[in-house]
């Protein structure tokens, strides 16, 4: 699919992040302590959450689609704030949107390599990214000589976006998870789904002060500041604190419902519809 080079990004422009609904909230909120004065838009694929049992073209037709939408909303940066997402189709929507930065989602299993003592590094995340290239690389590249164990968080994202934090339900679910890394030797536990930090309380209390638990959010915020200030694309700060728009393909009620409940920074909520040939709205999973 080819797409016409964009115009240059606006320094003055929001910062764009999608994901396939609330879990790239944890990125953003990173992204908002570090850079107050950023307009952001965040756009929720609620219709076609979850991703990570999709096919990886379904997901590409996706990712494509909101890249574009928020291009046309203006974004001067996009991060692919949904791991799946960034394991199918970073580089592809690098190849697509020539001059528009992107940042993607990598588990953080360089930070792991040198927490770990047992040398064991157990990765939560859904199927697509344990099975995509992007986190072989990073096991390459960082996890040599450590064993890698990976565990599908079925069940995970669901409970997520049900507003379901904690609780008989939730726990049940983790420890299901969590129990299988740690009868591995794991020592550190890596999330590889922007959704899992919600539960991160929850996660350690059943882990204990034992085990290490890493996110990549801050990050993701870290890089997502080098790349804009590199690229001179920085706002001005005028003293202001920038806007935050979300939006989503599904019930706008539920998500603005979400954005209290998980504490995310407050902005405006508002319902989309998007549009692909490969993924029709509302196609079950």
């Amino acid at each position: 699919m080819g797409h016409t080079k964009s115009a240059a990004p606006d320094p003055d422009g929001p910062i764009g992040l999608f994901d396939s609904g609330v879990g790239g909230g944890t990125v953003l909120r990173h992204i908002r302590r570090l850079l107050p004065h950023e307009d952001i838009l965040y756009l929720a694929d609620q219709a076609h959450c979850p991703y990570g049992a999709r096919p990886a073209t379904e997901v590409r037709a996706l990712a494509t689609a909101n890249a574009q939408w928020l291009l046309g909303q203006g974004a001067k940066l996009i991060v692919v704030a949904c791991n799946t997402a960034s394991a199918v189709a970073l580089h592809r929507l690098r190849e697509q949107f020539p001059g528009v930065p992107f940042v993607g989602m990598v588990p953080p299993l360089k930070p792991a390599a040198q927490y770990t003592r047992t040398g064991v590094v157990g990765v939560l995340a859904t199927p697509t990214t344990l099975h995509g290239e992007l986190l072989q690389d990073v096991v390459r590249q960082w996890a040599a000589g450590l064993t890698v164990v990976s565990r599908v968080g079925h069940g995970l994202v669901e409970l997520v976006e049900d507003g379901q934090l904690d609780g008989p339900e939730v726990q049940a679910c983790l420890r299901r998870h969590l129990d299988w890394l740690l009868a591995a030797g794991a020592d550190t536990v890596v999330l590889g789904c922007t959704h899992y930090p919600y539960l991160l309380p929850v996660i350690r209390r059943l882990v204990g002060p034992s085990v290490t638990v890493l996110e990549a959010g801050e990050a993701v915020a870290r890089q997502v500041q080098r790349v804009l200030e590199a690229q001179r694309l920085l706002r001005e700060p005028k003293g202001q604190t920038g806007q935050i728009r979300y939006y989503t393909t599904g019930d706008p009620t539920h998500l603005a419902r979400l954005v209290r409940m998980l504490g995310l920074p407050p902005g405006t909520v508002a319902g989309i519809h998007l549009t692909t040939a490969e993924a029709p709205r509302g196609m079950g999973n």
